[in-house]
C-alpha cells in the first residue's frame, strides 16, 4: 500500500485534532477562572477595607458609650468618705446603731445612684455595712479580703475589677476606693455596677459585640451565650489562679470557638483586623480596640455577606468579560464548524427519529398484544370465579340434599303414620255419618285436620331447609329458632338415638347469618353428634350458647368416642368422612365452615376432656336495633 505525504500529515494531525477542543476549553476555563478570582479578591479586599473603616467608627462610639457608662459611678466610692455615718461606723464598727444607720444610708444612696449594691469593708476585708442588708443573701459580715479590688484599695489606690459575685453569682463591675488616710486606709468603699443595660443595647444591632478583660475572658457580649468564655487558651496555672481569686466564681470558662481564617493586611500590627469563623459559620470581620484606662479589649464582629456578594458579582462580571473576549477570538473558528455540525446533527436527528418511531411502533404492538392477553386472562378469571361460585353453591345445595336424603327414611316414617291414621279416620267418619253419629264424625274430622297440619309442618320445614337463599343480601337469624328448626328436622333421628339433651340458649341472641344456611350448619353438626351417639348406653347431647367480645358462640358437644388424630388432620377437607360408604359425601363440615366464614364467623373442633367431640360455632352478634334497621 502506497501512502501519500498528505495522508501521513492527516494521520499525524488526527490525535491533535481530537484533543485540541479539550485543550482550548481547559485554557478558556483557566483564564476565566483566573480573571474571576482576581476580580473576586480585589473587590472582596476593597469591600472589607471599607467595612473595616466603618467598623472603627462604630467601635469608637461603643467605646465612648462604655467609658461614659463606667465614669458615671466614679464619684460614688469617694462620696462615702464625706459622710459622718460612714466615718462613725469605721471608728466604732461594733455599734449596732451605727451599722443600722450606715445600712440605711447605703441603701438610699444605692437607690439614687442606680447601682447594683454599695458596701463598706473594714481594713481586714470584712463587710461592715451594705445596701442589701435586708436581703437573706446580704453581704453583711462576709470576708472579701481575697478580692483584687479590696487589695488594690487597701494599698491606697482606686480599684477597677470585673467579676462574678460569690453570694448570688451575679456578674458586675466593681469600683473601690480607700477611706481615710491613703497610706493607712481604715476601710474600703465598694460599688458594684451592673452592665446588662449596655449589653441589652448591643443585642439590637446587626453586628456582634464582645468585651474581654485582661484575662481574655468575655465579660460582656451581644450574644449572652458568649459570656464567661475565653478568647484564647488558658493554661492550667491561669485557671488555678482564677479559681483561687474566685473572680469568675469557678465558672468553667470554655474557649469560644472563634478561629482565624486570615489576617487583613490593612489592620494594625497588634490585634489587627482579621477574617474569623465561629463554629463553622460564615466568615466575619473581627476588629479590636483597646479600652483606654483599662486592660479590656473591645471586639466587633460584622457579617461579610454583603462583601462576599459584591465580590461574587465582580468575579462573575470579570469572568464573563474574559470569556467574552476569548470567545470573540475563537468565534471565527467555531462559526466555520457550526454549519457542518448542524448538518450532521440534522442527519443524526432524522436517523434517531426514524429509529424512535420504529421502536415506538414495536412497543405499541407489544403493549397491544399484552393488553389483549391481560383482558383475556381477566375474562377467564371472571368466568372461573363464576364457575367456582356456582360449584360452591351447588355443593352447598348438594350437602342439603344429602342431609335431606339421610332424613328421608325418618320423614317417610313420620308421614306414613298420619297417612294410615287418615285412611282409618276417613273410613270411620263415613260410617258414622251414615249412621247419623255426627258428633263422633266431627271428632274424627278434627283429628284429621290436626294430622294434616302436622304433615304440613314436616313438609314446610323440608322446603325451607332445601331452599337456596338469595345471595348478596344481609340476613340475621335468632339462634334459638335455628336450633329449634334443626332439632325439628332431625326429630326422627333424635327419637331413634334418644339422647339426653341439655340446652342453654338465650332466646334473644341474634347472629349475622341467613337463617336457612345457619339451619344447614346446625343440622350438619347435630346430625354428626347423633351419629357419634349411636349404640351409646347413656347418650348425651349438649347445646350451649354464650356471648364474648361481640361474637356469639354455640357449642355442640356429645359424649361419643371423639375425633381421632387422622380426623383432626383432615377435618375440613372436602369429601373426607369417617362414616361408612353411602352414608355421607364428606362435604358437611367443609360447607359449614365456608358458610360461617362468609358471615365473619368460624368453626372449631376439640375433644372434650370429659370425652366426646365438641364443635364451636362463632358468629358476629346482631343487636335488636341493627336487626330492625336491616
Amino acid at each position: 500500500m502506497i501512502v501519500s505525504p498528505s495522508d501521513g500529515d492527516r494521520a499525524s494531525l488526527s490525535p491533535w485534532r481530537r484533543i485540541a477542543p479539550f485543550v482550548a476549553l481547559l485554557a478558556l476555563a483557566v483564564l476565566v477562572t483566573g480573571a474571576g478570582w482576581l476580580g473576586y479578591r480585589y473587590t472582596y479586599d476593597a469591600a472589607l477595607t471599607r467595612q473595616a473603616e466603618r467598623g472603627q467608627v462604630q467601635m469608637r462610639l461603643y467605646a465612648q458609650a462604655l467609658e461614659s457608662e463606667l465614669a458615671r459611678y466614679d464619684y460614688v466610692p469617694s462620696l462615702l468618705s464625706l459622710d459622718a455615718r460612714i466615718d462613725a461606723l469605721l471608728r466604732h464598727p461594733g455599734s449596732p446603731e451605727r451599722v443600722s444607720q450606715a445600712n440605711a444610708y447605703l441603701a438610699a444612696l444605692n437607690g439614687r445612684a442606680g447601682t447594683r449594691v454599695i458596701y463598706l469593708l473594714d481594713a481586714r476585708g470584712k463587710v461592715l455595712a451594705t445596701s442589701n442588708f435586708q436581703r437573706p443573701d446580704s453581704y453583711l459580715g462576709e470576708d472579701l479580703s481575697f478580692r483584687p479590688y479590696f487589695r488594690t484599695a487597701i494599698e491606697g489606690q482606686l480599684g477597677r475589677f470585673y467579676g462574678v459575685g460569690t453570694t448570688r453569682s451575679e456578674s458586675g463591675y466593681y469600683l473601690s476606693a480607700p477611706l481615710g488616710d491613703r497610706d493607712h486606709p481604715v476601710g474600703v468603699a465598694v460599688v458594684k455596677i451592673g452592665l446588662e443595660p449596655l449589653e441589652n443595647r448591643w443585642q439590637g444591632n446587626d453586628s456582634q459585640m464582645l468585651l474581654a478583660d485582661e484575662n481574655g475572658v468575655v465579660i460582656l457580649a451581644s450574644d449572652p451565650s458568649w459570656k464567661l468564655a475565653a478568647l484564647r487558651p488558658l493554661s492550667d496555672e491561669q485557671r488555678a489562679r482564677l479559681d483561687r481569686s474566685l473572680q469568675y466564681n469557678r465558672a468553667p470558662l470554655p474557649q469560644l470557638a472563634l478561629s482565624t481564617m486570615r489576617p487583613l493586611a490593612n489592620g494594625p500590627s497588634q490585634g489587627g483586623d482579621a477574617l474569623v469563623r465561629l463554629r463553622q459559620g460564615p466568615p466575619m470581620l473581627a476588629q479590636h480596640l483597646a479600652l483606654p484606662g483599662t486592660d479590656w479589649d473591645l471586639t466587633l464582629l460584622t457579617n461579610t455577606s454583603q462583601a462576599r456578594v459584591a465580590a461574587l458579582n465582580s468575579a462573575a462580571l470579570a469572568g464573563v468579560l474574559a470569556a467574552f473576549v476569548l470567545l470573540l477570538g475563537a468565534a471565527w473558528n467555531v462559526r466555520r464548524r457550526i454549519v457542518g455540525e448542524r448538518l450532521a446533527a440534522r442527519a443524526a436527528l432524522e436517523a434517531a427519529n426514524s429509529e424512535l418511531e420504529r421502536k415506538v411502533a414495536e412497543r405499541t404492538a407489544d403493549l397491544s398484544a399484552t393488553n389483549q392477553q391481560l383482558q383475556a386472562e381477566v375474562a377467564e378469571r371472571i368466568r372461573t370465579e363464576t364457575y367456582l361460585r356456582q360449584a360452591q353453591d351447588g355443593l352447598m345445595q348438594a350437602g342439603k340434599l344429602a342431609a335431606v336424603g339421610q332424613m328421608s327414611a325418618g320423614i317417610a316414617h313420620e308421614l306414613n303414620q298420619p297417612l294410615a291414621a287418615l285412611r282409618t279416620l276417613s273410613g270411620n267418619t263415613g260410617k258414622f255419618i251414615a249412621h247419623g253419629d255426627y258428633d263422633t264424625a266431627q271428632g274424627n274430622l278434627e283429628r284429621i285436620i290436626g294430622l294434616v297440619e302436622r304433615m304440613g309442618r314436616i313438609t314446610g320445614a323440608l322446603k325451607s331447609f332445601a331452599r337456596n337463599p338469595a345471595a348478596g343480601q344481609g340476613h340475621s337469624a335468632r339462634l334459638a329458632d335455628a336450633v329449634d328448626n334443626a332439632l325439628f328436622l332431625l326429630e326422627t333421628r333424635v327419637a331413634d338415638v334418644g339422647p339426653r339433651i341439655e340446652r342453654d340458649i338465650d332466646a334473644c341472641l341474634t347472629v349475622r347469618c341467613d337463617p336457612n344456611r345457619l339451619e344447614q350448619v346446625l343440622v350438619n353438626l347435630i346430625g354428626n353428634a347423633l351419629d357419634a351417639l349411636k349404640d351409646r348406653r347413656d347418650p348425651h347431647l349438649s347445646l350451649h350458647a354464650y356471648e364474648s367480645g361481640g361474637m356469639v358462640h354455640l357449642t355442640v358437644r356429645d359424649n361419643g368416642p371423639g375425633l381421632s388424630e387422622t380426623a383432626f388432620a383432615r377435618l375440613f377437607e372436602p369429601f373426607f368422612t369417617t362414616k361408612p360408604a353411602g352414608e355421607g359425601l364428606g362435604l358437611g363440615l367443609t360447607l359449614s365452615a365456608g358458610i360461617l366464614s362468609e358471615n365473619g364467623g368460624t368453626l372449631t373442633a376439640i375433644n372434650h376432656p370429659d370425652g366426646g367431640a365438641c364443635f364451636t360455632v362463632a358468629l358476629p352478634r346482631v343487636t335488636e336495633e341493627l336487626r330492625h334497621v336491616g
